[in-house]
């Protein structure tokens, strides 16, 4: 079970690390868009002044893009584990993703690098987590539903 649980991870990382991509792209339209100056900007421009250069600056976070994406598809192997309570999945998944996606929105100057710029992101991150958690819930609580009651009717 536990090689299983391997292999799922590092295939769900190298199918996470495309998705991480697009992700970026979208934070980064964003990001230009809230600037309102009309331009595209595709690394924000503190991240391309720490790496001298816009290109170097583009590599960088595409690496991260790729490693973030990577770490949420691989950490999905976590709701696999069925011996765990949904409690300890949801906490360890938790603990997995924010360790890994704090760090690179940090690094990538995804917010503003100051206590109130951390705490609107770590908000926002909470809210869409548990949003998404939530909505996952109720839905798989529906299926067992309908299966329960086709198996009692």
């Amino acid at each position: 079970m536990k090689m299983n649980l391997k292999k799922q991870f590092i295939l769900r990382f190298l199918v996470g690390m495309p998705i991480g991509l697009l992700i970026c792209y979208f934070i980064t339209l964003f990001i230009s868009i809230g600037v309102g100056d009309g331009n595209f900007y595709p690394v924000p421009t503190e991240l391309t002044n720490l790496c001298k250069s816009q290109l170097n600056a583009v590599i960088v976070q595409t690496i991260a893009g790729m490693i973030y994406g990577g770490m949420w598809g691989g950490a999905s192997v976590i709701w696999e584990v069925d011996s765990w309570s949904l409690t300890r999945q949801t906490v360890t998944h938790l603990i997995v993703i924010s360790v890994t996606s704090f760090p690179i929105a940090y690094v990538m100057r995804w917010m503003p690098h100051n206590i109130y710029g951390i705490l609107i992101y770590c908000a926002i991150f909470l809210f869409i987590y548990f949003g998404i958690w939530l909505g996952t819930y109720c839905k798989i609580k529906a299926q067992i539903k309908q299966i329960n009651s086709k198996i009692n009717s």
